[in-house]
């Protein structure tokens, strides 16, 4: 995976690597509609999990969202037995690093959640790949927990193409596929590390601009 190489090239090499095409939603969050579709906010905890990148960025941006109860970062779309931070790094696995939300629909919905997912925690315009990092593993993808989160994911994406908000079409896919959590020393790892180089260059960005667009629900 390439971010673990260019963090050790340090903040100056990390300086020159520049996102390309639609990646603006890296610095700052897009500008984009609410989704017109929801599921039924149900008694109890609900679950989400979304793939977009590095899982670091990912889990940092909705720990920060007010009705989120755990995000844990990990991998799905592939088996178990692969589900190895080492062997995903091949990019022959099928996973896709992602993250596992658990939060209260009482509190945010999961239409909520989409919209940050699509504005800010990440660029759903890049095609296995998210900034410095290559490969399926990075891929935009939405795991659907269950049938009405399908449609509701499914339709916010045609109605974000319809709308042309990004300048790039949108390449994110709904996809099934378990989620295994990542290593111990993936978790919490932008809280954890809040001056290493790749967190520093690609993802406290990322944060701020969540915090700015979403202010009524952030932490």
């Amino acid at each position: 995976m390439t971010r673990l190489i260019v963090a050790t090239a340090g903040l100056a090499g990390l300086a020159l690597l520049a996102f390309t095409g639609g990646s603006a939603n890296a610095e700052r969050a897009v500008q984009i509609p609410a989704a017109l579709k929801d599921v039924p906010r149900t008694p109890g905890l609900q679950t989400a999990v979304f793939a977009g990148g590095c899982f670091w960025g990912m889990e940092a941006v909705f720990e920060g969202v007010k009705g989120v109860q755990s995000v844990t970062s990990g991998y799905a779309g592939g088996t178990a037995q692969t589900a190895q931070y080492d062997i995903v790094s091949t990019e022959t696995t099928g996973h896709a690093e992602a993250v596992r939300i658990v939060y209260d629909p009482a509190k945010v919905s999961y239409a909520t959640l989409l919209r940050v997912y699509f504005s800010v925690a990440h660029n759903p315009t890049e095609l296995n790949r998210q900034g410095p990092d290559s490969g399926p593993s990075y891929r935009s993808a939405i795991f659907p927990q269950n049938a009405t989160q399908q449609q509701v994911a499914a339709a916010y994406i045609a109605q974000l193409q319809k709308a042309h908000v990004f300048d790039q079409p949108i390449v994110t896919r709904v996809e099934t596929g378990k989620f295994f959590p990542a290593e111990s020393y993936h978790q919490d790892f932008f809280r954890l590390n809040p001056y290493h180089p790749y967190i520093v260059r690609f993802d406290k960005p990322k944060v701020a601009a969540f915090k700015t667009a979403f202010a009524s629900i952030a932490r």
